[in-house]
């Protein structure tokens, strides 16, 4: 069974959601159109439903060219970009905390 981020637990299942939390995993490298639909666990052609405006909100930017793939990071220079960041870790935080208050309550009882 697929383990959700607790970004997609909090945001749901969306495609675009899909999306974007792979990208805040994996910020530190590019990735082509291909990779992005492929990690994401998403079609080709729901991916190019809204990709155009991902690129057009700077969410993403164009990195490099290998051959004729263009590659993308997530923009982590875009406030838009470092507020959904923020959310990100405050969802984990939280989500953290609740389990640990859990396990400790199922410790004491």
């Amino acid at each position: 069974m697929e383990q959700k981020s607790s970004f997609r637990v909090i945001f749901g299942d969306a495609p675009i959601v899909k999306v974007i939390d792979f990208f805040l995993d994996n910020r530190e490298f590019d990735y082509s159109l291909t990779d992005v639909a492929k990690n994401a666990d998403i079609g080709w052609s729901t991916l190019h439903l809204f990709w155009d405006d991902l690129v057009k909100l700077d969410v993403v930017t164009k990195t490099r060219r290998i051959g004729r793939a263009q590659l993308y990071r997530l923009n982590t220079h875009n406030p838009l970009v470092k507020k959904i960041i923020d959310i990100d870790a405050m969802v984990s935080k939280k989500l953290i905390i609740e389990e640990l208050e859990n396990q400790e309550a199922v410790v004491s009882s």
